[in-house]
């Protein structure tokens, strides 16, 4: 998993929520994002950028985020974005405080390596799946994670019970496909030829 740096000031909550709305709209207008830092000794309401966190927010990489927030230090990941229905501009992040000791649930990017059998005699590839559900320490998600395909034949289904990381735990269901191969009217034909 990459790091990507990023840096935030503390900001106050109002007390009235019609304040605190004033607040926001007005942050929001000097590009500011309203962020929560969560799973720490205590929750931290804080501010960033809307620059600072493009890199972070427009990618397929996943990343975890060497947080300073008024020079203290945190690793967080990022739970929770919300945009806005319209213009799609971001709302509000949400962080999630991690360590080295405490295990944490993930999204990671899927990819399928190597030519199927069953691609080979004219079958087509579907890929039900483009992410996989993980748990592990943080230093051990990888950046991606892939899925050998050379040896599937025609009609045949990976799932999630045909695979396994070292030092990770898959959470999706044990009997969700992966990718299959399925027949075309180019692998019918063939297989009647014969």
């Amino acid at each position: 998993m990459k790091s990507f740096d990023l840096t935030g000031s503390v900001r106050t909550i109002a007390e009235r929520s019609s304040e605190q709305q004033k607040v926001l709209k007005a942050m929001r207008r000097e590009a500011m994002i309203p962020c929560v830092l969560y799973g720490g000794e205590k929750n931290v309401n804080f501010s960033v950028k809307n620059s600072d966190v493009r890199k972070l927010v427009y990618t397929p990489d996943i990343h975890y985020v060497n947080l300073t927030i008024d020079g203290e230090a945190h690793t967080a990941i990022v739970r929770e974005i919300q945009f806005h229905p319209v213009k799609d501009t971001i709302l509000h992040m949400d962080f999630f405080e991690i360590n080295d000791k405490k295990p944490i649930v993930m999204e990671v990017p899927l990819k399928l390596k190597g030519l199927a059998v069953g691609v080979k005699a004219g079958g087509k590839m579907r890929q039900l799946m483009r992410t996989l559900r993980v748990k592990a320490l943080y230093t051990n998600i990888p950046e991606i994670l892939t899925v050998d395909v050379t040896d599937m034949g025609l009609g045949k289904a990976k799932k999630i019970a045909d695979l396994s990381y070292e030092n990770l735990e898959l959470i999706n269901p044990q009997t969700a496909v992966v990718c299959m191969i399925a027949a075309t009217r180019q692998s019918k034909d063939a297989a009647a030829a014969q």
